[in-house]
């Protein structure tokens, strides 16, 4: 069983950053891609961002140049720097990450944390 649990989230007004981290634990032999997810009220859930496990990162393209996501100092947890922040940024952000575990690649998503940004 992995858990993934997030962090970080809040209300800023446009212009603002915030930081988000998730952590990821349980039984977890390595974990491959990490990224972040967003959900805006009434939407379906959308990429945001994500790195390999080589370091590779890949963004949507309304958050390039202003987000910035990387793999955590500790193991096991992504974070997602978030600056220049837009109204349309709003809503929840979801961590997901594909770890192997017991013997299997599996892929597991946190609950999520809510972000508003105000104008």
């Amino acid at each position: 069983q992995v858990h993934l649990v997030e962090s970080g989230g809040g209300l800023v007004e446009a212009g603002g950053s915030l930081r988000l981290s998730c952590a990821a634990s349980g039984s977890i032999f390595s974990i491959n891609t990490m990224g972040w997810y967003r959900q805006a009220p009434g939407k379906q859930r959308d990429l945001v961002a994500t790195i390999t496990s080589g370091g590779t990162s890949n963004y949507e393209d309304s958050v390039k140049g202003r987000f910035t996501i990387s793999r955590g100092n500790a193991k096991n947890t992504v974070d997602l720097q978030m600056n220049s922040l837009k109204p349309e940024d709003t809503g929840v952000y979801y961590c997901n990450m594909y770890v192997y575990s017991m013997g299997r690649l599996q892929t597991y998503w946190g609950q999520g944390t809510q972000v508003t940004v105000s104008s």
